[in-house]
């Protein structure tokens, strides 16, 4: 019945083929071949610099692009090229991912007080996703979407991209393709969905899958449609499956 009813979807990062699979925009072995291409083609990318993903909690007067900015320079006196540092990825207000080269990162690290960051922290990833330092896996992600035939979705899904929702299949490979360089804009994402007329009823949410992170981002985002949340835990009915 809920899958019935549902009207829209959307997947963080690498969970947007999941929500256009279920949406019937693309095939899951398909998607599945898609996510593995993009994944080597992204872990390649990592292998190749020195780079991370840090958790940042920030106060009222944080100013991330500063602070970018600020240990972008810190790497050039380091005699780094190019150095990248920049939001990878909006959770909810005062919550970011600063993604880019280690030694920006340990700079915003160690002057956190500085920038008003009231937390910090490194993240368990092997490099800077969605940032430029990703385009090297541009390109195998674009031929391999070619390959697959991509659908108009059944149903509203939102892309990361530009937090909007996908308009036709062409619109599906191109923003897919940029996604994997551009910052994940889930807390936009959240606001876009849950944008309604007041005294308008918030819809039921289903956060499907191993964790329920996403489910307490969007209590930060939107305490209204969090009380209509429930977490649906894939991996209860995979051990229900093997006894």
């Amino acid at each position: 019945q809920v899958v019935e009813s549902c009207v829209a979807a959307a997947g963080y990062s690498v969970g947007e083929f999941a929500a256009l699979v279920f949406a019937g925009a693309m095939d899951f072995a398909e998607a599945l071949y898609a996510v593995k291409v993009r994944a080597e083609a992204m872990q390649a990318a990592s292998e190749a610099v020195p780079s991370g993903m840090l958790s940042v909690l920030g106060g009222r007067e944080a100013n991330y692009k500063h602070a970018c900015l600020e240990a972008r320079r810190h790497c050039e006196a380091l005699g780094i090229e190019n150095p990248v540092c920049e939001i990878s990825n909006y959770l909810f207000p005062d919550s970011r991912v600063v993604a880019g080269h280690l030694q920006a990162l340990e700079f915003l690290q160690q002057n956190a007080p500085k920038f008003h960051f009231t937390r910090t922290k490194m993240l368990p990833v092997s490099g800077a996703f969605h940032t430029r330092l990703m385009e090297p896996a541009v390109e195998p992600l674009a031929e391999v979407l070619k390959s697959i035939e991509i659908q108009k979705p059944l149903i509203c899904v939102y892309s990361n991209v530009d937090s909007k929702k996908y308009m036709h299949s062409k619109h599906i490979q191109k923003l897919l393709v940029k996604q994997v360089v551009s910052p994940v804009l889930w807390e936009q994402t959240m606001h876009s969905m849950y944008q309604r007329k007041q005294g308008t009823e918030f819809p039921y949410t289903y956060e499907v899958g191993p964790g329920t992170q996403l489910g307490a981002v969007l209590r930060k985002c939107n305490l209204k449609a969090w009380r209509q949340y429930s977490h649906v835990d894939v991996t209860e009915d995979e051990e229900a499956a093997q006894t």
